[in-house]
């Protein structure tokens, strides 16, 4: 019998596709998360911004995941790949599919998420993948503005009202004990770092807690000191409401198998 060994282009080629898989994974599964703010938001114009915000983490999805089907050589569209896979599949960080809990809880979420986009995908444009790094200089103007605005909420619940500091200081306590994740080191990303095809993402983490801490401390309340920390999403271990979450966001793709619109 002949065995074919994949050439270091072949698996170049397949360990982009997987990061591109894996920051599409991010960005669908919380776009999808804060869709379910819509008409729920606190005030109508939360409920825009939230809205906005979720469109523009589909718009990076789509992006990604289509990269990730043409570099992976199977040719799967976007479409296969965000209503055709498993919940096992998804290679999404823990923190972007945790449940939005109090508007406070969610505003907590996007500011560890906001953060480490920024700084990922401003890094990630200097890629030697071009595709990647087109996909990630449009990505990063955007997340900034994201970043804003859980800054500027962080800061006003924080100075608040009592009540308002109380749940945005919960909110960081739930929070917290999945951001490590979002800075975990494996081979995939260390073989694409010493390709200069991506940045290690532990590289960031420095930076991330400065950014993160001078925006809590503004809001008068202090970075939470978890006593664990999750992680599993990158190989496909989520929760008990991912699934759920996963037949909702593919609930129509499954009721009409091939269907156009």
């Amino acid at each position: 019998m002949t065995v074919t060994m994949p050439t270091t282009e072949t698996r170049e080629s397949h360990d982009l596709a997987l990061l591109a898989l894996r920051l599409g994974d991010d960005a669908l599964v919380l776009g999808q998360r804060l869709c379910r703010w819509i008409t729920r938001a606190p005030t109508i114009e939360e409920d825009l911004a939230l809205s906005n915000i979720a469109l523009d983490l589909i718009g990076h999805a789509r992006a990604l995941l289509t990269l990730s089907g043409t570099l992976d050589g199977t040719g799967r569209t976007e479409d296969d790949l965000a209503y055709g896979r498993p919940d096992r599949e998804f290679r999404n960080t823990l923190l972007t599919a945790l449940p939005n809990g109090d508007f406070a809880t969610t505003v907590a979420r996007q500011l560890a998420y906001s953060h480490y986009a920024v700084l990922f995908y401003e890094a990630l444009a200097d890629s030697t993948e071009p595709g990647l790094a087109a996909c990630a200089a449009r990505a990063a103007k955007e997340v900034g503005y994201h970043r804003r605005h859980a800054d500027g909420w962080t800061v006003r619940l924080g100075l608040g009202t009592a009540e308002s500091a109380r749940r945005m200081r919960a909110g960081l306590d739930a929070v917290w004990p999945y951001t490590a994740e979002l800075f975990d080191e494996d081979d995939l990303t260390l073989r694409l770092s010493a390709a200069g095809s991506a940045v290690s993402p532990r590289t960031l983490h420095p930076v991330w807690r400065e950014r993160v801490g001078a925006v809590i401390e503004r809001a008068g309340l202090t970075v939470p000191v978890p006593r664990w920390e999750a992680r599993g999403g990158r190989q496909g271990l989520h929760g008990e409401e991912f699934g759920p979450l996963v037949a909702e966001l593919q609930s129509v793709r499954r009721q009409f198998p091939g269907g156009t619109w």
